[in-house]
């Protein structure tokens, strides 16, 4: 049998796309949401809670960032099957969900790495050249971030900024030994039905809803806490792929969660870099946080909803190559069927797909038949 050859996608192939596709994201929905339990066995509970923000009264000197953090908790925790957490805190949510409605279920990461692949104006680390794993189950595309390395060691000697420490003492944990809090939503983008699973930095309770900036700028926090992603569990077994999950936390509404960007004072934070991760997730508040060696002034949460609106319309062309590509990648895996690897060379400024070697599948054996019932 002769193997198949790899598949090659290039920019070019993207430039006529469907003028008709609607290169805007609909029906918006809270599907589910977890959080990771820093336990020995692998637990999440559902729907968790995300950090709260607590800001402190006054400016507060941090140190860098150093130590061991998780690039990606549920890699991390579960790297027999990193997208499991997600389909297990759904079902819990709703058993009924139908997830053969569902084209697209991926990380925000790998949409964030394919769009820059669309537009490599959109991101600051355009040039990295980076890999996705691919399954077709059923109709349904999964997509699940692939990296050599889950976790990363800053040194003592080492500068990578101060975001975790910001983190810990700007939020406050809900969950005790909570170490990650992650939420699933769906919605309509170019004809298809997306799951978005993606891991907010916080948010904004009701009663602190007078500080957010509907114009401009930022906010702060007290109750240090541990880090989302900090001191990762050292020893998983890497065929592991079942998760124990509790019921604990709060549903929060979406109009409450925020993400973090700092930066040192004086280097600009360009809107166009953050709203595509804003925008694919759907959240429509941001902290821009501004800090001088270390010292950071009082911020404010930004309410950004108009913005990333106007963001969306302003790259409607991209945005529907983007839909273009993911449909491409869709009819790709349909015609070979099974597994795949997707990689990006950043040299040759092209998309490969070529058949994954790896043949165990990325979730447990008792969840694929959700697309036979």
């Amino acid at each position: 049998m002769v193997p198949r050859r790899n598949t090659v996608i290039w920019r070019s192939d993207l430039q006529d796309p469907e003028p008709s596709a609607t290169a805007h994201i609909s029906d918006v929905k809270i599907v589910s949401s977890y959080s990771w339990i820093d336990t020995p066995r692998p637990t999440i509970v559902v729907p968790g809670t995300p950090p709260l923000w607590s800001p402190p009264a006054t400016d507060v000197q941090l140190p860098k960032d150093s130590g061991l953090y998780s690039i990606e908790e549920n890699s991390v925790r579960l790297p027999g099957s990193p997208m499991a957490p997600m389909l297990r805190a759904i079902f819990t949510t709703n058993p009924s969900f139908d997830v053969r409605s569902i084209d697209v279920i991926s990380e925000r990461h790998n949409i964030r790495k394919l769009l820059t692949f669309v537009d490599p104006g959109s991101d600051r680390h355009n040039s990295e050249t980076f890999t996705i794993r691919l399954e077709l189950v059923g109709h349904t595309l999964l997509l699940c971030r692939h990296e050599k390395v889950m976790t990363r060691h800053i040194g003592r000697n080492q500068y990578l900024g101060h975001a975790f420490e910001f983190i810990k003492a700007y939020t406050a944990s809900q969950i005790d030994d909570s170490a990650g809090h992650f939420r699933i939503v769906s919605y309509r983008f170019c004809g298809l039905n997306f799951l978005i699973c993606h891991e907010p930095d916080g948010f904004v309770s009701p009663e602190r809803e007078e500080d957010v900036a509907h114009e401009g700028l930022l906010d702060r926090p007290r109750s240090p806490t541990r880090s989302r992603n900090e001191r990762p569990p050292s020893t998983v077994d890497p065929s592991l792929k079942n998760v124990v999950v509790r019921h604990k936390g709060e549903t929060v509404p979406v109009e409450s969660i925020f993400d973090i960007k700092t930066r040192t004072k004086g280097k600009r934070l360009r809107f166009r870099h953050i709203a595509p991760q804003l925008w694919l997730s759907q959240t429509s508040k941001l902290v821009r946080a501004f800090h001088e060696e270390g010292c950071f002034q009082k911020p404010r949460v930004e309410d950004v909803g108009d913005k990333l609106q106007k963001w969306e319309l302003d790259n409607k062309d991209n945005l529907r190559k983007l839909g273009a590509l993911i449909g491409k990648i869709i009819t790709v895996m349909k015609d070979r069927g099974g597994r795949g690897i997707l990689r990006f060379d950043a040299k040759k400024g092209c998309i490969m797909i070529a058949r994954d070697k790896d043949e165990s599948g990325m979730l447990p054996e008792d969840l694929y038949p959700k697309w036979d019932e």
